[in-house]
């Protein structure tokens, strides 16, 4: 079970399981079987628990150790190993490989770390014989009692006596079994491939290779990465270092470029996402939760880890300590992405977040360039800010997002005039975004300046009393301004957690560009997914619908535009 966990193989076939020895609520003699079932979370298809074994409380100890047990065919009888029947009966019944896979997968996509048994009885015309053995069963025993055999030298001894006993009929017996649990375990696999592919991949249950190889249309493509998220929140105004502090944990899934992609799927956008995985139970309960998204060009790979990132966030949901694990970001390789080319090509929009490397930047920007493809930059934070900047690509985007401190970053990685200290007060932060965004528009389009709980500060050239979101396709012809929207009310005891509020605003700022609405909109839009955020415990809201965000409704929420910041030439 630890083998197969380690490598990703979800379905393991064995004989019959170990359990609890027969006097065991005085030997404590429990087999290791049930606890690793209990902490690792993969389907064992067995013909149920060695006869020899108490199978009554072996039961009761998996289901203690949170094991879903279910009995394989139309029965919930558990069988016992030689015989269909042990007297004892399963929760639950599975009528066939494809219930089994559903079962597999629900198991997975909890992201418990539980596991399923799958119990088989042995062939009809193979279990005649199972009266006999288990007499011989019974005296097998008997007689490694009188001669003091115990612990691990008890189960050799019975299957041998009972092999000598019924003349090799129960050896015949557990070939067969094994022959039929191996065709079983098999065919379980190859239904929870393919149950998995079509959930990975949409409505269409289409491969990688299909979706690559099929002429593209003009969808907006995300690159980026994908990141499990442990979300601990104190429960005190105040965190003490060095200590331990009462509160919750809850695991999420995040990523920025996952965030995006998730969030302009929920608004009707399904954009093709880039990324990378391992090959671990992180992976499949990631897939499985973005079921909802593309995923067919997630990349899964052997011997690497899915990224992981732990935040600790205050009361008020302030983060005040993250811790990343996201070396397998550098996989998402220029090789890799290049595979889906035809679809950047043709591409509404590309997205890219600052996790992937500087190389698969520059290539997407110079293929963005020549196909005359939008691309909206996400610094993702404010070390990696600085990566299309560090040569010619960031004169290929269309937008990009940064807080004012990876903005700073932007403008020092272009040797521009920045402030020595970052300032304060709203005024002088608006003032100070503008002017560093300034030079940045001889070659973007926009550039969104997100500023937290003040809201956002939307920059690029005038027009109809805003900014134009269009991508430039001429010459600029109108002045250049900044306008700034405050963020909508939010208390402060609603806010759950602010670690998808800027992923959430960006990709209903995006899926208002994509449906061809007006600037004030597009804003309001991302506003609305950002507040939605806040409320829940999740990057980007479940609750998020294109319904929940219609101009209508956002502009039924109290939300001001201040006048236009001009821009000197």
């Amino acid at each position: 079970m630890i083998a197969a966990h380690k490598v990703g193989i979800p379905v393991f076939v064995t004989g019959g399981i170990g359990g609890v020895h027969r006097d065991g609520e005085n030997s404590l003699d429990v087999s290791a079987d049930l606890t690793e079932l209990g902490r690792t979370p993969i389907a064992v298809v067995s013909a149920g628990v060695k006869s020899i074994l108490d199978i009554g409380r072996t039961l009761e100890f998996l289901e203690t150790q949170g094991v879903c047990v279910a009995t394989y065919g139309k029965s919930k009888s558990f069988p016992a190993f030689f015989s269909t029947q042990s007297g004892f009966t399963s929760p639950y019944n599975v009528l066939n490989a494809e219930e089994a896979a559903k079962l597999i997968a629900s198991m997975l996509s909890l992201g418990l770390e539980s596991g399923v048994l799958l119990a088989v009885p042995i062939p009809e015309e193979h279990a005649a014989a199972g009266q006999q053995i288990d007499y011989a069963i019974q005296v097998a025993v008997d007689e490694a009692r009188l001669k003091g055999i115990g612990g691990r030298d008890v189960t050799p001894f019975i299957l041998q006596r009972v092999s000598e006993l019924t003349e090799g009929q129960s050896l015949q017996a557990n070939i067969a079994l094994i022959h039929n649990n191996a065709k079983v375990g098999s065919q379980i696999a190859c239904a929870l491939s393919e149950y998995m592919k079509k959930r990975q991949s949409g409505p269409r249950g289409s491969s990688k290779m299909w979706e690559k190889n099929q002429p593209s249309k003009s969808k907006p493509v995300v690159i980026g990465g994908v990141n499990v998220d442990f979300i601990a929140k104190g429960t005190t105004k105040k965190l003490l270092f060095g200590q331990t502090n009462p509160g919750s944990v809850c695991q999420s899934f995040g990523g920025v470029g996952r965030n995006i992609a998730d969030c302009l799927s929920r608004l009707g956008h399904k954009p093709l996402f880039i990324s990378a995985v391992g090959t671990d139970s992180h992976s499949d309960a990631m897939l499985n939760y973005c079921e909802h998204m593309n995923t067919s060009a997630v990349a899964r790979l052997q011997g690497q880890r899915t990224a992981t990132y732990c935040a600790v966030i205050t009361e008020s949901g302030e983060l005040s300590l993250g811790l990343g694990d996201m070396d397998i970001h550098q996989q998402i390789k220029e090789q890799y992405v290049s595979q889906y080319e035809e679809q950047l090509r043709s591409a509404s929009l590309v997205v890219l977040d600052g996790n992937i490397p500087v190389s698969t930047i520059d290539y997407v920007c110079s293929l963005a360039k020549k196909h005359s493809v939008p691309v909206w930059y996400e610094p993702t934070d404010a070390d990696k800010a600085c990566k299309p900047f560090l040569s010619d690509s960031w004169k290929a985007l269309a937008y990009t997002s940064p807080n004012l401190a990876e903005l700073y970053t932007m403008s020092r990685t272009l040797h521009l005039p920045t402030p020595e200290v970052l300032p304060n007060s709203l005024e002088d932060v608006l003032s100070c975004a503008a002017a560093l965004t300034r030079p940045l528009l001889e070659h973007l389009c926009c550039v969104v300046v997100t500023l937290g709980a003040l809201g956002v500060l939307v920059c690029g050239e005038h027009e109809a009393g805003t900014v134009s979101l269009r991508p430039q396709k001429h010459r600029r012809k109108g002045r250049l301004c900044a306008v700034y929207y405050p963020a909508l009310a939010v208390r402060s005891e609603e806010t759950v957690n602010v670690s998808g509020a800027g992923d959430s605003l960006a990709g209903g700022l995006m899926a208002g560009i994509l449906q061809g609405k007006d600037t004030d909109s597009c804003v309001h839009m991302g506003l609305l997914a950002a507040r939605l955020s806040l409320f829940s415990p999740h990057p980007i809201a479940p609750s998020l619908t294109a319904d929940a965000v219609h101009a209508e409704r956002a502009h039924s929420q109290p939300c001001t535009k201040h006048t236009c910041l001009w821009m000197e030439s």
